[in-house]
């Protein structure tokens, strides 16, 4: 079942819309099993309005959910934590070690990406951000395996994105819950030749080597599809996973290029963006692509400026 903020992808699993942006870039899921329930990633403050309106429709209580679970502490994944937990009180907040603090207090959090995006930006993309109380995060070991009613859900660290980054093994429907350690797909890059999926090396801890690391740990699962947090899920196979590969490792040299820097950077990894996109897609106009990719691109380009200069302090 599809409505215009929801929809329902089986498996007892619900994409919910984030409202982050604009629709269609940022979801969050609601997992069931046994009258059980977590929220995989949370968006932001704003996206509670959905998931109320959803457990509305569902009848679903606020004390049968069990678990909210960010993959990461950035303000899109995690930005609504503090909100989500306030609206449901017998939830537990899973978390990576390395971000347990910035829930329980995220002024350090907060301000550094108003570094990135600026004050007005960052107000209007993210709104209010709440701490969660200390007595409900629990962190998440890597390998650790928990259980939604009797279903169960293994966790694994995954750094490359982000140092406090784990991705979520479904075994029931033989997915992961990805993060951004899968790259980002919207559905106007799903081509009729193929589904496009670029890579998220937004800053500040853009790592290739953990990145490429940890592709090959959610390929040895086998999955047979994966949940995006942009957006959605996405059928799996390993040519999939060899593309994101290949664009992570002409990151690399593009970042380690001396002579690509700024504006010259950003035109390099719209260049290698757009020449994959034409294997698959001959007929979207080269301004209408480009529009599409802005956005994530200049962020990938700030976190590979970054990442060259931690190798060259």
């Amino acid at each position: 079942m599809t409505t215009e903020y929801f929809d329902d992808i089986g498996n007892g699993i619900t994409c919910i819309d984030a409202a982050y942006v604009e629709p269609g870039m940022a979801c969050f899921y609601l997992l069931e099993a046994d009258g059980e329930y977590a929220v995989i990633e949370t968006g932001t403050s704003r996206s509670l309005d959905n998931l109320r309106a959803l457990m509305a429709e569902r009848a679903i209580r606020p004390e049968q959910i069990r678990y909210v679970i960010p993959t990461h502490v950035h303000l899109d994944h995690a930005g609504g934590a503090g909100a989500m937990m306030a609206a449901l009180p017998r939830a537990q907040l899973l978390i990576h070690p390395r971000g347990a603090r910035h829930m329980a207090d995220p002024g350090q959090l907060v301000a550094a990406s108003r570094a990135v995006y600026g004050d007005d930006l960052f107000d209007e993309l993210y709104g209010e951000i709440r701490p969660v109380p200390s007595s409900r995060i629990r962190e998440v070991a890597d390998g650790e395996l928990l259980h939604l009613g009797r279903r169960p859900l293994l966790f694994r660290h995954t750094e490359g994105h982000a140092r406090h980054h784990f991705c979520l093994w479904d075994e029931t429907s033989g997915g992961w819950f990805t993060g951004d350690m899968f790259g980002v797909c919207y559905s106007r890059f799903r081509f009729p030749g193929g589904d496009f999926v670029l890579p998220s090396t937004t800053p500040t801890q853009f790592d290739p080597d953990a990145y490429l690391e940890s592709l090959a740990l959610l390929d040895r699962r086998a999955p047979r599809r994966v949940y995006l947090t942009h957006y959605g899920v996405l059928d799996y196979d390993g040519e999939k996973s060899r593309r994101l590969a290949q664009q992570v490792e002409a990151y690399r040299r593009l970042a380690a290029a001396d002579e690509l820097a700024g504006e010259a950077l950003d035109e390099a990894l719209a260049q290698d963006a757009l020449a994959r996109i034409r294997e698959m897609d001959t007929r979207t106009p080269e301004d209408q692509l480009r529009r599409w990719l802005r956005f994530d691109l200049q962020l990938n380009a700030q976190g590979l400026q970054n990442w060259r200069e931690r190798l060259r302090d």
